[in-house]
């Protein structure tokens, strides 16, 4: 009796031993993401951080192999609360965490700088939401984005606005790379459609007060008045404009084309408020699912970028199966021709790293919300 209880334990702790080795031989991919977690644009960051995050429990849940190995992805998120210099520290911590992709920043004015970093690493980054065109221009052949660039969106912008609101133009930008640079190209949309710049005006992405400004705004009588900044900026600015009887028409780009813009500028919201988003409507997403399972997942809606943050690590998870690889050096060229129905649009990029034919969609308030008009 004793003989056969030993040999049962043996065999127990044997079946013990097997589980605890086929889980220590699974393969632990760490996947980075940046973004501001804290401050006031918080709630974009964690909209990165959600569709980064639901992609890669999807992946998990479906099974990854790769080298012959079951993969467990382990999603590694750090706050660069939305600053340059914070973004640089957060950059080199997650390459010496071994990350090996990552996805992010959210600012334009992180992620271009944050970029040389994992590039000179050779470290694969897929940014869902940078805009400005410097981003893929550096020539940076680790630095992708799953998200339409200004100079798409800022064209839209300007010639919507001369076309559709009024030849007269004031312009407002938060000094960002994002906000300047979206700026830009905004001034460059409304002249090509016969329109004026009345003003090019600038303010800070951590102001609140902007009476010194609207106050000379207000005295050139413009048709429209385009911010190019975040919405915690715009939507103040928005209500600081109905206070002063600028009964201008108010457009914003996509960091101001949020649930918390409309909040922010409360009673000052109407019919003649105007967002653009690089990318399209919620209900047109490609993957018509996508806003349930988020909800679901983090009882929370889709704020703006959650569909290519979605898209971004799932554009690496593509490349590292295809390439039979999570070495960024092998999965890199893969990557580069991926082609795939993802939450936001097709997912293929071009020489660049920029995303094939994305889309920009313009929206009006209606009814208490952003209306998709284009």
């Amino acid at each position: 009796m004793k003989k056969k209880l030993i040999a049962v334990a043996a065999l127990a702790l044997s079946g013990s031993l097997s589980a605890g080795l086929a889980q220590a031989d699974d393969l632990v991919v760490k996947i980075g993401h940046a973004g501001p977690l804290t401050g006031n644009i918080a709630h974009l960051g964690k909209d990165n951080e959600n569709g980064a995050r639901l992609a890669l429990e999807e992946y998990q849940a479906k099974g990854v192999t790769i080298g012959g190995k079951k993969v467990k992805f382990e999603l590694i998120s750090e706050d660069d609360q939305g600053d340059p210099k914070t973004g640089n520290i957060v950059a080199q911590r997650l390459v010496d965490a071994g990350v090996k992709g990552v996805v992010g920043h959210l600012n334009s004015g992180v992620s271009i700088p944050a970029s040389r970093i994992y590039n000179q690493a050779g470290i694969v980054m897929v940014s869902p939401s940078s805009t400005n065109p410097t981003l893929t221009q550096q020539g940076f052949p680790f630095v992708f984005r799953t998200m339409s660039n200004d100079i798409q969106q800022g064209t839209v912008l300007g010639k919507f606005a001369t076309a559709k609101l009024g030849k007269k133009v004031a312009i407002i930008d938060d000094r960002t790379a994002y906000g300047q640079g979206l700026a830009d190209e905004v001034e460059k949309g409304v002249k090509a459609t016969g329109g004026a710049v009345s003003s090019r005006e600038f303010t800070t992405n951590q102001s609140t007060d902007f009476m010194a400004i609207l106050t000379k705004v207000k005295s050139q009588n413009p048709d429209v008045v385009v911010y190019t900044g975040m919405d915690a900026q715009g939507g103040p600015m928005l209500k600081q404009m109905r206070q002063l009887g600028i009964a201008a028409k108010f457009m914003t780009g996509d960091g101001g084309c949020t649930l918390d813009f409309i909040k922010l500028a409360g009673d000052a919201m109407n019919d003649k408020a105007y967002c653009s988003q690089a990318g399209l409507p919620l209900d047109q997403l490609t993957d018509k699912t996508f806003r349930e399972r988020y909800k679901k997942r983090f009882g929370i809606e889709v704020q703006v970028y959650a569909p290519y943050a979605y898209d971004a690590a799932s554009a690496i998870v593509e490349a590292m199966k295809a390439a039979n690889s999570v070495e960024p050096a092998k999965y890199q060229p893969f990557l580069k021709k991926v082609a795939f129905k993802g939450a936001g649009g097709n997912v293929a990029f071009d020489d660049k790293g920029d995303v094939k034919a994305g889309a920009i969609t313009v929206y009006q308030f209606r009814a208490g919300k952003w209306e998709a008009l284009k």
